[in-house]
C-alpha cells in the first residue's frame, strides 16, 4: 500500500528535488528507499542495487539538470529509484508486470532513460557515443555513465576507457563500487579496488586531496594538474584510471549526501579535458537489514514480507531445470575428473554454485566476461578437459565471435549448458533466449539439442559427457520442468535421433524444446474432434535425424515444426532439407511455428507464449487452418 512522505509526495520529477536544501536531501533518500522496499516487496524484481544507489541516484538528479544532461545506468537494475524519482512514482507498482515498467532502463518508457540496457559493461561506451555526438553538435550538456565494480570485470568496460581517454573528450564516469554484483565479484581488478579503499598512506593524505581538488576544481593550471596527478600517484602507487586518461577522484563515501553533492558539483564545473572517474564506496542493499547481510539473496527477489524479509516461494516439488542440471553434472563429475565448469558471474542463476560447493578446484566463475569464458574453455578443451560453460543464451549472444572462432572452427569439444531459453517473463526481451538456435544451428562442427523436459535433460547432459570431437550444446528453459521422473545418468540418446511420441494420420507436428507439453495439449483438444495427430519430438537441431524427416513428410499431408526461437533455427534448417529432397515439390503442406519477428515485452510467461502464437491454442489452430488450405502456386512475373 502506497505510504504518505513529507518529501516524496511533493517530488514528481528531478526539477522538484532542485526546490530543496542539501540537508534536505537525506530526508528525501530515506523516503525514496522505503518506497522503493516496499514497492518491489509487492512486486518482486531487483532490490538490493538500487538500496545501494539512493543517495548516489537523488545527487545526480540535484546537480544535473537531466534529461538534457545525459545520466547512463550500466544494466539498469539499480533504477527503480531513478524511476520514482522521474515521473514514474505512481506506476511504480507495475514493475516487470505486463504494460507495466521494465526492470531496466527503456528509452521508449522514458525521456530520462536515454540508452536502454540489460545487459552489463554498456554505460562507458555508450556514454561516450553521446558525449561524442554532444561535441560534433557543439552541445554543452553533461554526459554521466553510472558502472558497478562487477561490470568493470567485462573487457568492453575497458575498451570504452580506453578510448575516452586518448580522445579527451569531457565525460563523467562513476564507478559504483559495492564489492558486489550478483555474486561477489572475482578476479585482479577486485584486489585491485580494495588496494586503493585500504591503503593506510592514502587514507591519511586523502583530505589533502579533497582540498586540492576543491582549490583547482574550477580553474587550475597545469602545473597544479600535475601536482596533484603527483599527489595522487604516490599515495595510490598510480591508478589504472590516471594511466588511462581519467581525472580520478575517490574513493568517496556513497552514503554521504555532502560529500556526494559536493564532489559532483566539482565534477560538473571542472575545466578539464577529458573523461572524469569518481569512485564511490557503497554498501548494496543498503537500509534494509535483510538484504544488508545477504545482498546476494536480495539481489533479485520474489515478492516478500518486509518485516520478516522472508521471500515467497516455489510451492512447487518440481525441481528446476537449472537444478536438475546442477545435480546431474555433479553425479559425472564424481566419475570423471576431467569435467569442469565454468560461468560468468552468474554461479547461482545457472548453478554452478553447486557444482563449486563440490568441486571448488574445478568450478570457475571467470566474472562477466562470456567472451573469456567461451575461449577459456576452449583451451581446457585443447588438454584433453571437458569443460561445461553454463551461460544463459541472452548472454551467450555477447561470446559469439569465440564461439564461432575459438570453439566451432577448432571443433574443440566445448559443452554449453544454454540456461533461459525461450522466453523469460518478468525480465523481458533483454533476457529472452530466442536466437541461440539459430546463432548456433548455423555452424559447422556443432551438436544442439533440445530438451523437451527434465528427463530430456539428463540425457542430454549424460550425452555431452562423450561427445569429445566437437562442440555441442543443449538448451533448456527458465523454471520447473513437468513432473517427469528422472532417468540415470547412464542414459544416453544417439545423436541425431528424435522420438515418436504419437502416432496419427494426415498430420504430423515435430517439436523442438520445451513447448512438447503444448503439443500434447492440442493433440488431445484435436483427438476430440476427430483429428489424429503424429507427434514427434525433434531432440536435435543439429545433425537432423534426416531419416525419420523423411519418413514422416512422406508418410503425412502436413508437417509443421515448432521451436522457441527465432526465424534461421530449426524450422528454417528443416525446410532446406525437404527442399533439398523434392519433398516440398509434391503434395505436402509444410509450416514452421516459431517466435515472431518481434521483441515481446515481459509478461507472464504463459502470456507472453499466447502473444507469440507458440502456445496450445495456436498450435491447434494452426493445425486447423494448415489441414483446410489449399495449395497455391503462384506465379511471379
Amino acid at each position: 500500500m502506497k505510504k504518505d512522505y513529507k518529501y516524496l509526495d511533493n517530488i514528481n520529477f528531478p526539477s522538484d528535488i532542485k526546490k530543496l536544501s542539501v540537508n534536505e536531501l537525506q530526508n528525501l533518500s530515506d523516503e525514496v528507499r522505503t518506497e522503493l522496499i516496499d514497492a518491489v516487496s509487492e512486486t518482486g524484481g531487483h532490490l538490493g542495487a538500487g538500496l545501494g544507489v539512493v543517495e548516489l541516484t537523488v545527487a545526480l538528479h540535484y546537480i544535473f539538470n537531466t534529461p538534457n544532461d545525459k545520466l547512463i545506468w550500466d544494466v539498469g537494475h539499480q533504477t527503480y529509484p531513478h524511476k520514482i524519482l522521474t515521473g514514474r512514482k505512481d506506476r511504480i507498482r507495475t514493475l516487470r508486470q505486463g504494460k507495466g515498467l521494465s526492470g531496466f532502463t527503456k528509452r521508449s518508457e522514458s525521456e530520462f532513460d536515454p540508452f536502454g540496457a540489460a545487459h552489463s559493461s554498456t554505460s562507458i561506451s555508450s556514454a561516450l557515443g553521446i558525449a561524442f555526438a554532444n561535441k560534433l553538435s557543439n552541445k554543452s550538456d553533461n554526459v554521466i555513465a553510472v558502472i558497478g565494480d562487477g561490470a568493470m570485470s567485462a573487457g568492453m568496460a575497458y575498451e570504452a576507457m580506453n578510448n575516452a581517454g586518448a580522445s579527451k573528450t569531457k565525460m563523467i564516469v562513476i564507478l559504483n563500487d559495492n564489492d558486489m554484483s550478483i555474486a561477489k565479484p572475482v578476479g585482479a581488478m577486485r584486489s585491485y579496488f580494495a588496494k586503493i579503499l585500504s591503503g593506510k598512506i592514502y587514507f591519511s593524505l586523502r583530505e589533502t586531496i579533497k582540498l586540492i581538488i576543491s582549490a583547482f576544481s574550477k580553474r587550475f593550471s597545469k602545473k597544479a594538474g600535475k601536482a596533484e596527478d603527483f599527489l595522487r600517484s604516490a599515495v595510490t602507487g598510480g591508478t589504472l584510471f590516471n594511466s588511462m586518461g581519467f581525472y580520478y577522484i575517490g574513493p568517496i563515501d556513497g552514503h554521504d549526501m555532502e560529500s556526494l553533492v559536493s564532489v559532483l558539483k566539482n565534477a560538473k564545473e571542472i575545466e578539464f579535458e577529458g573523461p572524469i572517474m569518481i569512485h564511490l564506496k557503497t554498501q548494496k542493499g543498503k537500509g534494509y537489514e535483510f538484504a544488508e547481510k545477504s545482498a546476494d539473496k536480495f539481489h533479485g527477489v520474489s515478492k516478500f514480507n518486509i518485516n520478516t524479509g522472508v521471500q515467497e516461494k516455489n510451492k512447487s516439488n518440481i525441481p528446476a531445470y537449472t537444478k536438475v542440471f546442477a545435480n546431474t553434472l555433479v553425479k559425472h563429475a564424481e566419475k570423471d575428473s576431467k569435467i569442469i565448469g565454468i560461468t560468468a558471474a552468474m554461479p547461482s542463476g545457472t548453478g554452478m554454485d553447486i557444482f563449486g560447493e563440490k568441486f571448488p578446484s574445478r568450478m570457475f566463475d571467470v566474472g562477466i566476461a562470456e567472451q573469456h569464458a567461451v575461449t577459456f574453455a576452449a583451451g581446457l578443451a585443447t588438454e584433453g578437459y571437458k569443460p561445461y560453460a553454463a551461460i544463459y543464451s541472452t548472454f551467450l549472444q555477447r561470446a559469439y565471435d569465440q564461439v564461432v572462432h575459438d570453439v566451432a572452427i577448432q571443433s574443440l569439444p566445448v559443452r554449453f549448458a544454454i540456461d533461459r531459453a525461450g522466453l523469460v517473463g518478468a525480465d523481458g526481451p533483454t533476457h529472452a533466449g530466442s536466437f541461440d538456435i539459430t546463432y548456433l544451428s548455423t555452424l559447422p562442427n556443432f551438436i544442439v539439442m533440445a530438451a523437451s523436459d527434465e528427463a530430456e535433460l539428463v540425457k542430454m547432459i549424460n550425452t555431452s559427457v562423450d561427445i569429445n570431437d566437437k562442440p555441442s550444446a543443449f538448451r533448456y528453459p527458465r523454471g520447473n520442468g513437468v513432473g517427469v521422473t528422472l532417468p540415470s545418468i547412464d542414459e544416453k540418446l544417439v545423436i541425431g535421433k528424435g522420438k515418436v511420441i504419437k502416432d496419427g494420420k494426415k498430420v504430423v507436428l515435430v517439436n523442438f524444446g520445451a513447448r512438447l507439453n503444448e503439443c500434447l495439449i492440442a493433440h488431445d483438444n484435436l483427438a476430440k474432434k476427430g483429428i489424429n495427430v503424429t507427434i514427434v519430438d525433434a531432440r536435435f537441431a543439429k545433425p537432423l535425424d534426416e531419416n525419420l524427416l523423411w519418413q514422416i513428410a512422406t508418410d503425412h499431408e502436413v508437417m509443421i515444426t515448432i521451436e522457441e526461437g527465432s526465424i534461421g533455427g530449426f524450422g528454417s534448417h528443416v525446410s532446406q532439407f525437404l527442399s533439398n529432397s523434392n519433398i516440398l515439390d509434391g503434395n505436402l503442406k509444410y509450416r514452421s511455428m516459431i517466435l515472431p519477428d518481434r521483441f515481446i515485452d515481459h509478461d507472464k510467461p504463459d502470456l507472453m507464449y499466447k502473444y507469440a502464437g507458440l502456445d496450445a491454442k495456436s498450435i491447434e489452430d494452426k493445425i486447423l487452418d494448415t489441414l483446410n488450405s489449399k495449395i497455391i502456386i503462384k506465379k511471379i512475373n
